[in-house]
């Protein structure tokens, strides 16, 4: 199983945002572990982790297929992610992580992007075991 820890700050304030996360947590249930690090040296404690990917609108880009495939290929099973403020990720962030990744050259708020991902990961999965979902 995928053990996938998510570095950011702030908490989620929309209710329906909450819902949607809640939503693929469960989804994600049995396939992944998430476990949520919110902190305000997120910064920091990322810094000291293995396997990071860092979510950055300047990373490498990836269709869902191709996500699909590094993430059961190349990235490993346990993994962290950092999604950076409102300022974006710091440049040592950046240089430490083993994976600058793009969800999209847009900017999105970061709780949003915990929507996107969680999301994304989800997708990677159905792919990988090929359901309908992706299609």
């Amino acid at each position: 199983m995928f053990k996938v820890k998510v570095l950011t700050e702030g908490k989620v304030k929309e209710k329906w945002l909450q819902l949607a996360l809640e939503e693929y947590e469960k989804r994600l249930m049995g396939k992944m572990e998430i476990q949520w690090v919110i902190d305000k040296d997120f910064e920091e404690i990322a810094l000291k982790e293995k396997n990071l990917i860092a979510l950055d609108p300047n990373g490498s880009s990836y269709s869902s297929e191709i996500l699909s495939e590094t993430l059961f290929a190349k990235w490993g099973a346990r993994l962290s992610f950092v999604i950076g403020g409102a300022t974006g990720l710091s440049s040592q962030v950046l240089k430490s992580a083993k994976v600058v990744w793009s969800l999209s050259p847009l900017t999105f708020t970061h709780q949003m992007v915990r929507l996107i991902l969680l999301e994304q990961l989800y997708r990677a999965i159905e792919i990988n075991q090929g359901s309908s979902y992706h299609k």
